[in-house]
């Protein structure tokens, strides 16, 4: 069973990769949540995020375990942040039409998730997998506004 926690967590070792485990989390989180939006576009985004916030919890024990607090290696909480900035995105068919969507909330949650302003970082110092989970969702949300934002600001160029 921690095998199989830690292969989650790690997002099926996205996070072993060198360099920016998280970056490589969320990369690698933009097809999946495509596909959950095709999948069921009302509400397939939103079980991505309770699925990938469930699965955060449930594996963050082992993974602390095997490598240390708050480790880099785990990403399965980039995957809940990185899929709340796509909570009110609707997608096409073409993973090309969307790649500037993509790329937008993409880049969005990666500055909100390193920089940690506003109050992020007070959650990331909630106790355990609390603090690991809580950080990236809010960094989720704050990116998902500033997407918004963007879409009525820039409107047809982004997808």
């Amino acid at each position: 069973m921690k095998t199989l926690k830690i292969a989650f967590g790690t997002l099926f070792g996205s996070g072993l990769l060198p360099k920016a485990p998280g970056t490589w989390g969320s990369l690698l989180t933009l097809p999946v949540v495509c596909a959950a939006y095709l999948v069921h576009p009302s509400f397939g985004i939103a079980g991505l995020v309770l699925l990938a916030s469930l699965i955060s919890l449930w594996a963050t024990d082992a993974c602390v375990e095997r490598f240390g607090n708050d480790p880099g290696q785990f990403v399965i909480d980039e995957t809940a942040g990185q899929s709340v900035v796509f909570l009110f995105t609707s997608f096409h068919y073409s993973y090309l039409e969307n790649s500037g969507m993509l790329l937008a909330g993409f880049i969005l949650f990666r500055i909100f998730d390193i920089v940690k302003p506003l109050g992020i970082v007070r959650l990331e110092k909630l106790p355990g997998k609390f603090g690991i989970l809580f950080d990236d969702l809010a960094a989720g949300v704050y990116a998902l506004i500033c997407l918004e934002l963007l879409k009525v600001l820039l409107g047809s160029i982004l997808g």
